[in-house]
């Protein structure tokens, strides 16, 4: 018996095929996500912080 020619998505891109139709295979790094979320609690902290009536401090000279 003769073994089948490869297949040429496998062999140019030995990635092809383990993760079909989910984008790249590669997670994001946990120092993105670390700076992510502290972006977010800024910005969280920030509106609460002016809805609360903090605002934008005494812009009176």
């Amino acid at each position: 018996m003769t073994d089948p020619p490869p297949d040429h998505r496998t062999t140019q891109n030995p990635n092809a095929g383990t993760n079909p139709g989910r984008g790249p295979a590669t997670k994001t790094p946990r120092w993105v996500k670390v700076f992510g979320l502290i972006a977010v609690a800024l910005v969280l902290i920030f509106v609460v912080s002016h809805l609360a009536g903090g605002g934008m401090g005494n812009h009176t000279p």
